[in-house]
Formats: structure tokens, C-alpha cells, sequence
């Protein structure tokens, strides 16, 4: 599908700004979000549906408290996304209702994506609110979420989000025109990519390079969450460093970089093995193994099991990584850390006289696996 294909027939858009957009020194960037809500209305007119991924509650919290310095501690920014979290849905709301459009708050957890049943709570309450004509707008929930189990930035909770209500387009706006094969501050040959039709471990090492924020959510993390989005089959734009950048963009504007998607998707489930539910451990399997994975659309023999690292319980998610310790699939498992140390290396026919019991001929049946 052609650029202008891909951005003409997208109906269910997530938008995502960073607080770098929302925030100056001196304050609230007003002027920048009556420009991103006017944008948005003008495609609510079209008809679209709109959910709104934003960052800057912790930003609002030390405005709003006079709190110049960085918080380190947890707890501390906890309190301050409370007060800033409560400023931002002010503004929005604020805003929205110029426009007579109505926005619903929506705080997320890595956890509450975790779990099967929560995960699907959270579609079914997004995707009510958009059949409601609501703009959702969505943010992690800083003031409870720990640091292990963050999603570390709303760069890669925004694919989350996309995958999580099928999504036809993601649009990453930044304070940088798109990707870059190198930092143009610092380098005045850089050039600039429009588009890219896979993500390859040259486009990472030049989002690596070309990393002029220099914070979390930088170009790193905007590829990575790239990565999440085209894997789900939802293309994705990142750019925004220009006036009017939504409304440029849908007039046909050659702005930002699109990045491509495959022409298929991954269903629900799968999206939410291979992104949604925490991985508990990794297993290696040997390259056999790999090859009847991936090319063969196989499941996971004990006997193709070289070792077992971490622990987990049967049900859990775990990674599966070859002989060079690189991540290739997930999925989920039948067995237990314990009983595959147990099992690993050996046919399946002889699990029962190992374990003394057999759940299943396959440590990963190929329903529940996803190849990355």
C-alpha cells in the first residue's frame, strides 16, 4: 500500500506527544496544543477516531509545585505525576471543549497489560469510548507503577495502545522531523528518510546516531515502539517538527517517516503474547529447533531445548533465543522452569517417565507461539 493510501484510509488513529511538546522553560506550550486539539478536531470532523497518548504529568507536577530540581526517588515522582496528571486532563479538557468534543482519562500499567483479563478490560473500556465519540487520553499510571515493571516510556506504551485496539496508524510526534541517518545538529550530511519498509539493525544504529534528545523517549525508543507497531501490522509516522504538522500530513503532505508495515496482522492473542504479557524467562534452543520455528510454523520440543534460564511457572510467557543468545520468538508454556530442566533434550515420548505425568507432547504448541 502507498503512502497515500496508508494515511487517507487510516479511520482509528493513536496520536502520541512527548512532554517535550507540552513543556517549555517558561511553562505550558499553549500554542502547540490549541494547534494539536484544532488538528484533532478537524479529523474528528472526518470522521476518524482518535486516541490521544500523552506524556507530561510529572513536567505539570513540578510546574504546578515550583519544584525546579530532579527527583530521584520514586515515591517523589509518584507525587508529582498525582498533582501533574490532574493539570494535563485540566488542559486537555480545556481545550477539547472549544471544539464541543468530550476527552475520558485512561491510566495504564504495564501490569494491567499483563494479564489476559485486564488487557482485554482496557481494549473493551477504549474501544467504548471511541464508539461513544470520546477522544481517550491515555497515560501510564506513574503513580503507582514501579520501576520493573514500567513500560519505561510512552514511546513503546503508545504501540501497546495501537496494537491493543487494532489501530489502522500510529503517529509519533516529536520535536524532530523523522529519522535521520545521523544527527543533523551534528552532522551536516545527515539525510533524511521518508520512508522505511523494514526496520533493520542499520535503521536502530541510526537511531542510535541520530538520538538528538538525548532522554528517555528519544529516537531508540520511538524505532522500538516502531518496531511493536509494524510487527502488529499498524504502519507508523514519526516526525511533527513543523507548523501544522497533522493538518500538512493529511493533505497529502510528504512530511515525517513512515514506517511500512507487513500486509498481515497479528491477531489479538498473539499481540498480547508478544507484547503485552511480561516474558518470565528464556529458553535456548538449538538451531534445528529455531529452523522448524520459523520456517516450518512448528511448536517447541523439549527435544530441541539446549537450556533453560529464569525461573516460571507453566501458562507464563518466555522468550526463546538461539545459540547466540538472540531473541527470535515468545510464547507460552505448558511446563515450569523446574520440570523443563527436567525434560530439556529429550523426546517427547519419554516426558511422562521423567516427570512422572505429561501435560502435552509440546513445551509450546505453534498457537501460542509468535515469531519476532
Amino acid at each position: 500500500m502507498k503512502r497515500k493510501d496508508i494515511i487517507n484510509n487510516a479511520q482509528r488513529l493513536v496520536i502520541k506527544v512527548g512532554s517535550s511538546l507540552l513543556l517549555t522553560q517558561e511553562g505550558v506550550n499553549f500554542l502547540f496544543i490549541e494547534r494539536l486539539i484544532r488538528d484533532i478536531a478537524h479529523l474528528k470532523r472526518e470522521n476518524r477516531e482518535i486516541i490521544l497518548v500523552s506524556s507530561g504529568a510529572i513536567g505539570l507536577g513540578k510546574k504546578e509545585l515550583g519544584i525546579d530540581n530532579n527527583l530521584g526517588a520514586l515515591p517523589s515522582k509518584q507525587a508529582l505525576a498525582s498533582v501533574g496528571q490532574t493539570q494535563l486532563m485540566n488542559l486537555y479538557s480545556r481545550f477539547f471543549q472549544k471544539y464541543k468534543l468530550y476527552t475520558g482519562q485512561v491510566l495504564l500499567s504495564a501490569q494491567d497489560l499483563s494479564r489476559r483479563s485486564t488487557y482485554l478490560n482496557a481494549r473493551n473500556t477504549l474501544l467504548t469510548l471511541l464508539k461513544l465519540g470520546v477522544v481517550p487520553v491515555v497515560n501510564e499510571n506513574d503513580t503507582v507503577a514501579v520501576e520493573e515493571i514500567k513500560f519505561g516510556d510512552n514511546d513503546t506504551l503508545s504501540a501497546l495502545v495501537a496494537g491493543l485496539v487494532d489501530a489502522d496508524l500510529l503517529i509519533i510526534i516529536s520535536d524532530i522531523d523523522g529519522l535521520y541517518t545521523s544527527d543533523p545538529k551534528k552532522n551536516p550530511q545527515a539525510k533524511f528518510l521518508p520512508e522505511i519498509s523494514l526496520i533493520t539493525k542499520q535503521i536502530e544504529e541510526m537511531a542510535q546516531e541520530s538520538c538528538v534528545e538525548g532522554r528517555v523517549g528519544g529516537m531508540k525508543t520511538k524505532i522500538n515502539a516502531a518496531k511493536i507497531s509494524t510487527h502488529s501490522g499498524i504502519p507508523v509516522i514519526i516526525g511533527g517538527n513543523k507548523e501544522k504538522f497533522l493538518e500538512r500530513l493529511f493533505s497529502g503532505e510528504k512530511i515525517g517517516t513512515l514506517f511500512f508495515s507487513p500486509t498481515h496482522r497479528l491477531a489479538s492473542r498473539k499481540k498480547w503474547i508478544a507484547y503485552g504479557k511480561s516474558s518470565g524467562g528464556k529458553i535456548v534452543v538449538d538451531n534445528g529447533a529455531k529452523k522448524a520455528l520459523i520456517e516450518e510454523g512448528g511448536s517447541l520440543l523439549p527435544v530441541g531445548i539446549k537450556q533453560v534460564q529464569g525461573r516460571f511457572q507453566a501458562g507464563d510467557s518466555v522468550s526463546l533465543v538461539d545459540e547466540n543468545n538472540l531473541e527470535f520468538a515468545r510464547g507460552i508454556v505448558y511446563y515450569s522452569s523446574k520440570e523443563l530442566e527436567r525434560i530439556k533434550g529429550a523426546k517427547s515420548s519419554s516426558i511422562e517417565k521423567l516427570l512422572g505425568y505429561k501435560y502435552s507432547d509440546e513445551v509450546i504448541h505453534h498457537d501460542n507461539l509468535v515469531i519476532l
